[in-house]
C-alpha cells in the first residue's frame, strides 16, 4: 500500500487477536507451600498422643518442652538478622556461652546480678562488631569469619571459668529471671514472645527490614539503590551478637550454674530451625513466624522419640537430618521462584 493510499483513506487488513494464554487452573492446595510445617507438626502430635499419651498428652510435657526450646528459639530469633543481609553467624553459640560464664562469674566474685548482666550484652554486642569488622572492613567470608570467632569466644570463657563449673555465688533474685512460672510457663517463654515481636515487626514493617532483605539478596543492587551496605551488615551483626548474649543470661538464670561449653550445643537447632522456618510462611525467605514453627515442630519430634525410649543422640541426629532437608527444600523454593 503507497502512502498515496493511505492518504486516500485505504485501510489495511485487520490482523487477528493474537491468542491469549491460557491461565492456570485454580486448585485448593491447603496451602501446602507455605504451611506444611504446621502439618508436619500436627502429625507429629498425633502420632507421639496415640503411641504414648499418659507420657506425652500432659501439661508438665508441654511446660518442658516450651522452657527448654524457649533459650534455642531466642539464639535462632537472633541469627535471622544476619541471615536475612546475606551472612551467618556461626558465633551465637559462642556468644551465648560466654555470656553464661561472664554473668556468672561475676556473681561469684561478688558483683552484683544486674551489673553482670549489662557487662554480658555489652560484651555480645562487641563480639557482634568485631565479627562484622572482619566481614565488612576485612573483606573475610562471614562463615570463616565467624567460625573463627566461634572458636575464640569457646576459649575466652574457659579462660573466665578457668575450666571449671561456677556453682556457688549465685544470687537467688537473678534465678528467678529464668525459673519463675508466670501462667503456667516458665518466663524465658515469654522473653522469646517478645524478641519475636519486636523482631516480626522490625523485619515486617519497617525500612530496616526492607534494606536487610535487599542486601541479602542482592548486596550490589541495594548499594546502587542508596542502601548503606556496610552498615546494614554491622547492624545485623551486632543484633545477633546482643540477642545471643540476652540468651545467654536467661539460661544462667535458667541454670543457676556456668559451665565453659555450655554453648555449643545450641548451634546446631538454631541454625536447622532458621533454614527450616524459610521454607515456611514466605517460601524463599528467613522468617520470624516460620522459625518459631520450625523451632517447636523440631522439639516435638525430639520429645516424643525420646518419650518412647530411644537413645539419647537422637537429638543431633534430628537436627542434623532437619537441617540438610530445610536447606535443600530451601534451594529448591529459591530456584522456582526463580
Amino acid at each position: 500500500m503507497t502512502v498515496n493510499d493511505q492518504a486516500a483513506g485505504s485501510v489495511a487488513p485487520a490482523t487477528e487477536p493474537s491468542p491469549q494464554p491460557e491461565k492456570p487452573k485454580s486448585h485448593f492446595s491447603f496451602g501446602l507451600d507455605r504451611f506444611s510445617g504446621l502439618y508436619v507438626w500436627a502429625a507429629l502430635i498425633l502420632i507421639f498422643a496415640i503411641w504414648v499419651p499418659s507420657l506425652f498428652l500432659t501439661a508438665q510435657n508441654a511446660r518442658i518442652v516450651a522452657g527448654s526450646e524457649a533459650i534455642t528459639a531466642i539464639v535462632a530469633l537472633g541469627l535471622i538478622v544476619p541471615v536475612a543481609a546475606g551472612s551467618f553467624d556461626l558465633s551465637i553459640a559462642g556468644t551465648l556461652g560466654l555470656s553464661v560464664c561472664i554473668v556468672m562469674w561475676m556473681q561469684a566474685n561478688g558483683y552484683p546480678w544486674p551489673l553482670g548482666i549489662v557487662v554480658s550484652l555489652i560484651v555480645g554486642v562487641l563480639v557482634g562488631l568485631v565479627n562484622s569488622f572482619v566481614v565488612v572492613k576485612l573483606r573475610v567470608d562471614s562463615f570463616i569469619a565467624t567460625l573463627g570467632m566461634s572458636s575464640i569466644l569457646v576459649a575466652a570463657a574457659y579462660w573466665v571459668t578457668d575450666g571449671q563449673q561456677i556453682v556457688i555465688g549465685i544470687s537467688p533474685h537473678f534465678v528467678v529471671l529464668g525459673q519463675k512460672l508466670v501462667f503456667g510457663l516458665p518466663l524465658p517463654v515469654f522473653y522469646m514472645i517478645g524478641i519475636a515481636i519486636i523482631l516480626w515487626w522490625l523485619l515486617e514493617y519497617t525500612p530496616i527490614g526492607r534494606y536487610l532483605y535487599a542486601v541479602g539478596g542482592n548486596p550490589q543492587a541495594a548499594r546502587l539503590a542508596g542502601v548503606r551496605v556496610d552498615r546494614i551488615t554491622t547492624g545485623a551483626f551486632m543484633t545477633s551478637g546482643f540477642v545471643a548474649a540476652f540468651a545467654g543470661v536467661v539460661l544462667a538464670a535458667k541454670l543457676g550454674s556456668a559451665s565453659p561449653d555450655v554453648g555449643t550445643s545450641y548451634l546446631l537447632p538454631a541454625f536447622s530451625a532458621v533454614f527450616l522456618g524459610a521454607t515456611q510462611i514466605k517460601p524463599g525467605r528467613v522468617n520470624v513466624l516460620g522459625t518459631l514453627i520450625a523451632i517447636f515442630l523440631l522439639a516435638t519430634g525430639v520429645k516424643g522419640l525420646q518419650l518412647v525410649g530411644t537413645p539419647s543422640y537422637v537429638k543431633d541426629l534430628f537436627n542434623g537430618l532437619a537441617l540438610i532437608i530445610a536447606v535443600a527444600l530451601a534451594a529448591r523454593t529459591a530456584r522456582r521462584r526463580t
